[in-house]
């Protein structure tokens, strides 16, 4: 007997009895984005290699080590997207919807990175994202932080998340504390972890996320990157706090936040949680200004933020925010001959007068309690029973499932009102 084959590790089957938590989850994001005037795109879960490379940077993980690379047929190297955003900006550059334009984008859908499984992060993972270009202002910043804590509130988890926000400056800044922290950080290199050893000489400012305990004691006194902030980058931020200040916004200041991707610039922001243990990150984002320019569009301002869908569904339901839902509103039994040559077309009418109406038809025939066995199992709100003596007077029998309601005969008009409630469940 031929092994069983199993799903790709890290790469994860959604099985029925989850799909409903999703669901309600994406539906809260698609409202709240809708709200905000924000338009749905979609882009392929394949891209050129380069649009990576150039975009996220050479040097990261990601890049180095977690991406799904290989050539195809043509020889050319393809892959599996790892992030929205460079994704979202090669669209927009390539379909002529970003230059001198104000464009509210959101997307949807799997990510790609190959790293070590754990709780709520796998290597098939799914982000929602949002993306806004055209607006150089501290108000376009603003509108998707506000975006995101409208979120949490939907999900009622505004109590369980914190805003955590910082400002990179301005690239040429960016790069002058890149200096300043590589120069200070050499004098202590045997004392850094090997990670932070690795990041000394090509990406810094990533040793500023390092778990490593005694690195974190190195970094107490090391400059600080709000030195390093141009004019027009403080006065940003100074704008940026004060609209989400003016809104009821709370925030912590977090000088050692500098996100993970080289494309960065001016603000940065995570919003990150204890509910799931250690601290945890549960959405991500900031200002990418110059990105559009280096994959090739006309330079065009930009910011936004992704979240990752995983962990928010597993937070929702720690946190028994996602409220059971039925998804068999009724269980039609046709009981004889000829009530199941007439129930496709029973099934069919009631799907007509009530298209929310989620149903099942038994197939298969069987005695009365072993449908009725079915119909329970299914979660369905009530039976509905056809036999002759049903089809003959044009009557359905109605037999509550949840409750100690009696059973009933009714008329279809007197049917179809029955049902109706069960379409808003």
């Amino acid at each position: 007997m031929a092994n069983t084959i199993q799903a790709i590790r890290g790469m994860n089957d959604l099985l029925p009895d989850q799909s409903p938590a999703w669901q309600q989850v994406e539906s809260i994001i698609r409202n709240v984005a809708a709200s905000y005037g924000y338009s749905e795109i979609r882009m392929p879960v394949l891209e050129s290699t380069q649009l990576f490379k150039r975009s996220i940077g050479e040097v990261t993980d990601i890049v180095e080590k977690e991406m799904y690379t290989f050539d195809d047929r043509n020889g050319e190297s393809v892959t599996l997207r790892p992030e929205g955003t460079a994704s979202c900006v090669r669209a927009g550059n390539q379909h002529g919807l970003l230059y001198n334009q104000i464009q509210r984008l959101w997307y949807m859908g799997p990510m790609f990175r190959y790293e070590r499984p754990q709780k709520g992060r796998y290597r098939q993972f799914h982000q929602f994202g949002i993306e806004t270009f055209g607006v150089d202002s501290a108000d376009a910043d603003a509108e998707v932080i506000l975006l995101s804590a409208r979120l949490w509130k939907a999900f009622g988890i505004a109590d369980q998340v914190e805003l955590q926000l910082n400002s990179l400056g301005s690239n040429e800044a960016r790069a002058n504390y890149r200096d300043a922290l590589k120069n200070y950080l050499s004098d202590y290199a045997s004392e850094l972890d090997e990670d932070s050893q690795r990041r000394l000489e090509t990406n810094p400012l990533r040793i500023l996320d390092s778990k490593d305990a005694n690195t974190q004691k190195l970094l107490e006194n090391a400059p600080k990157l709000s030195d390093y902030w141009d004019d027009e980058s403080r006065e940003h931020f100074k704008q940026l706090t004060m609209r989400l200040e003016n809104a009821g916004v709370k925030y912590t200041l977090n000088e050692r936040l500098v996100r993970g991707l080289d494309y960065y610039n001016r603000t940065v922001f995570e919003w990150v949680t204890t509910a799931l243990g250690a601290q945890g990150t549960v959405c991500a984002g900031g200002r990418y200004d110059g990105l559009v320019e280096q994959l090739g569009g006309k330079a065009t301002p930009a910011v936004g933020f992704a979240m990752g869908m995983e962990r928010l569904v597993l937070l929702l339901q720690e946190q028994n925010k996602l409220a059971p839902r039925r998804t068999v509103d009724a269980y039609l039994m046709p009981l004889g001959e000829e009530a199941e040559l007439n129930a496709p077309r029973i099934a069919e009418q009631l799907r007509n007068e009530l298209p929310d109406l989620r149903l099942v038809t038994h197939c298969g025939g069987g005695a009365m309690k072993k449908q009725m066995k079915k119909a329970d199992k299914s979660g369905a709100e009530v039976a509905l029973i056809i036999g002759a003596d049903e089809i003959a007077q044009q009557q359905v029998t109605v037999k509550p499932l949840r409750t100690d309601e009696q059973q009933e005969t009714l008329s279809w008009q007197a049917l179809i009102e029955r049902l109706q409630p069960l379409t808003r469940g």
